[in-house]
């Protein structure tokens, strides 16, 4: 477990809700990996990602679901493309990417607390 931090740590990390509006394959990347765009409301807007999520997901499938994403780090150039959200999952058994899940529809920008 990591260390303890304070509520007010925690506050700066600004975790939304956003739908997948594009998803395709990112054969570029060193490990397998898919290119999305994420709609984070008009606050925000669109922002890139790629993640290493094939092993669970295909791109097309991809596409209207959404997710939580950490949208206040500064972007990271993985390979040809800017990532600029961090899309949050679990590990399953084997270390495989699982996406932390929204079950019910929730305003894209939405702020986890």
């Amino acid at each position: 477990m990591a260390e303890t931090i304070s509520l007010a740590d925690f506050e700066k990390v600004e975790i939304r809700a956003g739908t997948i509006v594009e998803a395709e394959p990112f054969p570029e990347a060193r490990k397998p990996a898919i290119k999305m765009k994420v709609d984070f409301g008009p606050e925000i807007g669109i922002r890139k990602s790629s993640a290493q999520i094939t092993k669970h997901y295909e791109p097309q499938a991809l596409v209207g679901r959404q997710v939580m994403g950490v949208v206040n780090f500064p972007p990271r150039q993985i390979g040809p493309v800017m990532s600029e959200v961090l899309v949050l999952g679990f590990p399953d058994e084997e270390g495989e990417v699982v996406l932390a899940a929204i079950d019910k529809p929730v305003p894209d920008g939405g702020r986890l607390f």
